[in-house]
C-alpha cells in the first residue's frame, strides 16, 4: 500500500488533547501524519509538542514559514481539520488566513486538496447565524463538513463530552477521500 499523507489540523477545543491517540490510529490506517495547530492549540499542547513531532516524524507547525524557507512537510493527499472551533470554521469560510492552519486549508480549496472538517462547538455557538453560513459556504466549496447527523452534534454549553468526540468519523472520511473509486 502506498503511504498517503494526512495533514491533521486542530484548534483549541478539548478533544485536541487526544491527538496522540488519533495520530497512532491514522498511522495504523496507512497515513503519514503531519500535525498543524492553531496558535492557541499549540499553547495548550506546548509540553507535548516534541513528543507529537517524534510520533509523526515531522515538526508540528503552528506558524507560517519565512519566505524562502524550505517546506518541511511532504505534499498533502488529504487534510482533516478536527477539532475545528467556531472561530476556525468562520475564519476559514471567510478566508481570514491569519493562522497557519487556516491559510493552508483556505489555499487547499484552490489546490483541490480533498478536505474534511469536523467542528467542535457548543449549541450556543451553533445557533449563531454566521456559523451556519460558514458551514454552508465550506460545503459549497467542496469541503466535507462532518456536522449534524452522521458527524459532530453540539452539546449544550458546559456539557461537552470530549472523550466522545467522533474521531473515527474524521479518519474514516480521510480514508474515503484518498481511496480511488472502484
Amino acid at each position: 500500500m502506498t503511504t498517503r499523507t494526512l495533514y491533521l489540523f486542530g484548534s483549541a477545543a478539548p478533544p485536541v488533547f487526544d491527538l496522540a491517540t488519533v495520530i497512532e490510529e491514522a498511522q495504523q490506517r496507512g497515513f503519514d501524519v503531519c500535525l498543524g495547530l492553531t496558535p492557541t492549540a499549540a499553547r495548550w499542547l506546548a509540553d507535548d509538542l516534541d513528543n507529537l513531532a517524534d510520533l509523526t516524524g515531522h515538526p508540528v507547525r503552528s506558524r507560517y514559514k519565512a519566505p524562502g524557507e524550505a517546506d518541511v512537510w511532504p505534499t498533502a493527499d488529504v487534510i482533516v481539520f478536527a477539532p475545528a472551533t467556531f472561530t476556525s470554521i468562520n475564519a476559514w469560510a471567510l478566508g481570514l488566513t491569519h493562522d497557519f492552519v487556516i491559510g493552508v486549508v483556505a489555499e487547499g480549496i484552490g489546490k483541490r486538496i480533498p478536505m474534511a472538517v469536523m467542528p467542535c462547538v457548543n449549541a450556543a455557538y451553533a445557533r449563531h447565524r454566521q456559523f451556519e453560513r460558514s458551514v454552508a459556504e465550506l460545503r459549497e466549496m467542496g469541503v466535507r463538513v462532518l456536522y449534524g447527523e452522521g458527524g459532530f452534534v453540539p452539546n449544550q454549553p458546559g456539557q461537552g463530552k470530549p472523550k466522545e468526540y467522533p474521531w473515527r468519523l474524521a479518519l474514516d472520511e480521510a480514508e474515503r477521500l484518498t481511496t480511488p473509486p472502484a
